[in-house]
């Protein structure tokens, strides 16, 4: 395989920074060119729900690198200008400021665009959180809300929930599930997180769906749910989910099916690869299509496409991990938790929120949970096997 002198990463991402840090880590030497649809510099998205928005960190603190550290990269940064097709057997990519940018292999790290509710568009007092950008929008309309509505029941709604109950906001969480995270998490972790949301003044209205938001005079007054009960809102956060930014590909020929459609290399044609929350890519442990939306897959799946750009012929099949922080409790699961898999307890005690749970499947472990033991978790982590795993996603 003749490695590419020039890797063109579309998406300023964690992941298309990662990707850059391991071509460089591995070897090449050759040119690297990464194109941003946002102004910003690389940062971090875990904290834009927390620090961020609380305002315990500023902006510059998400940076992933200093700009010193970005230089030494040599790798060329052009920011603010997103892509807008991208011809495949050419590997061209075209941007929205006109650039035509040609390379030997091409890595799509584009990411995820945030879900809106019908009428959401230019309503004000209505927000998403996704970018830097957002955060710094919600955040500036935080201290003069008397009543938020955040809709959405998993990580993302939980945690900008539980952020914005700390900075004394009123909060109410809307979302279909009997518990936030309740089909990551199942019973009876989900419902603890239930109870300690609860505890700490936010208002569940769980079990329904949302149905559209009211508003007057241009800006939002509340939430309708499927029920028709209306939740009052001063300022309301979408937070039920994104979708893979893949629509400056339509056209390219590329198959487009919840994300961009991968081997199990990460490669979704000769020369152009996938990486991150976009990817959908095979599993080979599991044999079926995987895409995941975390940090921590990010990173080690750009590690994985920049050995296989360089010709390290190896599938990626990772263990499935993400973690989140909401008030106190800092969760790290590991594996797959189904809704039906039975959960035991094996280190610590619900009682006291510090525990280790396994869920279990067909006589297997397929998944791990730690709740404030994220050390105990790793080491319970040993047993998830390819066996464990196939039961988890069966």
């Amino acid at each position: 395989m003749n490695t590419p002198d020039h890797v063109l990463v579309v998406g300023a991402s964690a992941a298309g920074l990662a990707t850059v840090e391991a071509l460089r880590r591995k070897g090449h030497t050759g040119r690297i060119t990464v194109l941003g649809a946002e102004p910003h510099l690389p940062y971090d998205r875990p904290p834009l729900s927390k620090q961020v928005l609380s305002g315990a960190w500023e902006p510059e603190r998400a940076q992933l690198r200093q700009p010193a550290a970005l230089s030494a990269l040599d790798a060329e940064f052009i920011l603010g200008d997103p892509a807008t097709d991208l011809d495949v057997p050419a590997r061209t990519v075209r941007t929205a400021a006109g650039r035509v940018l040609s390379a030997g292999a091409v890595v799509v790290a584009t990411g995820l665009r945030s879900r809106t509710l019908p009428g959401q568009a230019g309503l004000a007092g209505v927000h998403v959180l996704r970018t830097l950008d957002d955060a710094l929008a919600l955040r500036t309309d935080l201290p003069s809300c008397s009543r938020l509505v955040v809709v959405g029941d998993g990580v993302l709604g939980a945690e900008v929930a539980a952020t914005a109950r700390g900075m004394g906001v009123s909060v109410t969480l809307a979302g279909p599930q009997p518990a936030p995270l309740a089909c990551q998490l199942g019973q009876p972790v989900a419902g603890l997180l239930a109870d300690l949301h609860t505890e700490r003044g936010v208002d569940l209205r769980l079990g329904a769906p949302v149905s559209e938001l009211t508003e007057r005079h241009g800006r939002v007054t509340g939430v309708r749910l499927a029920t028709g009960d209306v939740l009052p809102a001063d300022v309301v956060v979408v937070a039920f989910g994104a979708t893979p930014a893949t629509e400056w590909l339509a056209g390219s020929g590329l198959d487009l099916d919840d994300g961009l459609v991968c081997d199990s290399r990460c490669r979704a044609a000769d020369g152009i690869y996938a990486v991150g929350d976009v990817a959908r890519w095979h599993h080979e442990t599991l044999g079926r299509p995987v895409r995941l939306e975390n940090r921590t897959n990010a990173t080690e799946q750009a590690i994985a496409v920049a050995g296989t750009i360089l010709g390290d012929d190896r599938p990626y099949t990772p263990i499935p991990y993400f973690w989140t922080d909401q008030f106190d409790a800092k969760i790290h699961v590991h594996g797959t938790l189904s809704p039906d898999a039975e959960v035991s307890i094996v280190e610590g005690n619900l009682a006291e929120r510090r525990f280790v749970a396994t869920y279990h499947r067909d006589g297997q472990v397929t998944g791990v949970l730690g709740w404030n033991m994220p050390k105990q978790a790793r080491q319970h982590r040993q047993q998830l096997t390819a066996a464990s795993l196939v039961a988890g996603s069966a």
